[in-house]
C-alpha cells in the first residue's frame, strides 16, 4: 500500500508551505520515484496535486485515508 513508499507528512501544514516542502523533498529523490504525501483535506487536497502537476510530475491517486487525504505522486 502507501507504505512502501517514501512519504511526507504534511498534515496541519497550510498552502502554499505544504506545496514547498512536497517540492523540495520530491527534489531530493530521482526521477520515476514514487512518494505519498498525507494532506489535510480541503485546500491542500485542492492546490497541492495541482501545483505538483503543473510542475510537471504525475498524480497517481488521491485517496482517503482515516481524517486525512494520502496523494501518491509520481517525480517527472
Amino acid at each position: 500500500m502507501h507504505t512502501a513508499h517514501p512519504s511526507l507528512d504534511l498534515r496541519g501544514i497550510p498552502c502554499p508551505l505544504s506545496f514547498v516542502k512536497a517540492k523540495l523533498f520530491l527534489e531530493k529523490l530521482p526521477s520515476g520515484s514514487q512518494v505519498a504525501l498525507w494532506l489535510d483535506g480541503g485546500e491542500p487536497t485542492e492546490q497541492v496535486p495541482h501545483s505538483l502537476s503543473a510542475e510537471g510530475h504525475h498524480i497517481l491517486d488521491l485517496a482517503v485515508q482515516d481524517d486525512h487525504y494520502v496523494l501518491t505522486v509520481q517525480k517527472a
